[in-house]
């Protein structure tokens, strides 16, 4: 990217920032999904012993492992940390299109936070929530916990939470949000799959990067399937979903894949009726002609400018995420 362009870039998006529409003035209407569960869930996220030693530092216990994604969901520049706990005995499987099938009992984990200073992490972070989404009898079932002001515990939360949250960045800017806990029914809207819940992230193409495991580097699918969590299978053919941010990868694959983690779990024809009904279809796995990106990119940038989406689960334009749709909207995927 030239430096020509990448200025008027930064213009737009501080116009557009500065004129976009009030955060009232574009809402959706979520309905009650009202899905099957099977789980009674822990008043207290200690009740799961998903970490050891000082809850804050974040340290998984011996029966969770370590999950990273090439690209994840934009939550208003929170970190997250993941982990997946099976049952002794059972394995992960891959399924068809990528997915992974999870046995009955699995626990996965999505703990948010922010560092008082990205620039030096010695300075502490603060723990937001623990999202939990556990399987059983063949269900999945989603809570969330918040975190105490002393980080020593996390008490179950069914019905949303505000909080201001501020920090200072890489770039050394301070920023500050309202920062919105999901509602019970809100992480419904995002994690359902022909009508039921599913998990987002954790995919073939997303776990498929190198990672540090005991001090050495290796893929993480190699490194899950040597613990014997995930069923044995060659690499070959395994697609590598880019990381959105990283500059070196090319625009197309930085596209698809940032459609692919923030808008792909409502556009695509197994969501739920409001949002399956548009053009869209930004799963990454389907063929770039059926996706409707081509003919839709100004609409895309237009919509995530004016701050109409997505329209659930930020309360900050994502101006990275803007700037990289603009650069799309002037060129073409393919």
């Amino acid at each position: 990217m030239t430096k020509k362009l990448f200025f008027t870039i930064g213009l737009i998006i501080l116009i557009v920032s500065a004129c976009r529409k009030r955060e009232n003035d574009f809402e959706v209407k979520i309905p009650e999904f009202n899905f099957p569960k099977s789980h009674a869930f822990e008043a207290k996220l200690s009740a799961y012993n998903i970490f050891e030693g000082s809850p804050s530092a974040l340290v998984p216990s011996a029966e969770f492992e370590l999950l990273e994604l090439n690209s994840s969901l934009f939550s208003d520049y929170a970190h997250k940390q993941r982990l997946v706990k099976l049952p002794l005995r059972t394995k992960m499987t891959s399924l068809s299109d990528g997915a992974l099938n999870f046995p009955n009992g699995t626990i996965l984990t999505k703990t948010f936070y922010y560092y008082v200073d990205e620039r030096d992490t010695s300075l502490g972070r603060r723990i937001i929530e623990t999202r939990l989404l556990i399987k059983e009898s063949n269900t999945w079932n989603a809570a969330t916990y918040l975190w105490n002001e002393s980080q020593t515990e996390a008490t179950l939360n069914s019905d949303g939470h505000y909080t201001q949250v501020s920090w200072t960045n890489s770039q050394r800017n301070t920023r500050s949000t309202l920062y919105h806990v999901p509602t019970e029914n809100e992480c419904m809207t995002c994690h359902q799959s022909s009508a039921s819940m599913n998990p987002l992230g954790p995919t073939l193409t997303n776990l498929n990067k190198t990672v540090i495991r005991n001090n050495a580097e290796i893929n993480q699918i190699v490194h899950l399937q040597a613990l014997e969590v995930l069923e044995q299978f060659s690499l070959t053919g395994i697609s590598q979903m880019v990381d959105y941010n990283d500059v070196s990868a090319s625009l197309s694959d930085r596209g698809r894949a940032y459609l692919a983690m923030n808008c792909a779990h409502c556009h695509n024809p197994k969501a739920w009726d409001i949002p399956a009904e548009k053009d869209f279809d930004f799963r990454h796995d389907i063929p770039f002609e059926l996706t409707g990106i081509q003919n839709g990119k100004d609409k895309i940038s237009r919509n995530l400018i004016n701050q109409e989406m997505p329209f659930i689960g930020t309360t900050l334009m994502h101006d990275e995420g803007v700037a990289l749709m603009i650069v799309l909207s002037f060129k073409s995927f393919l």
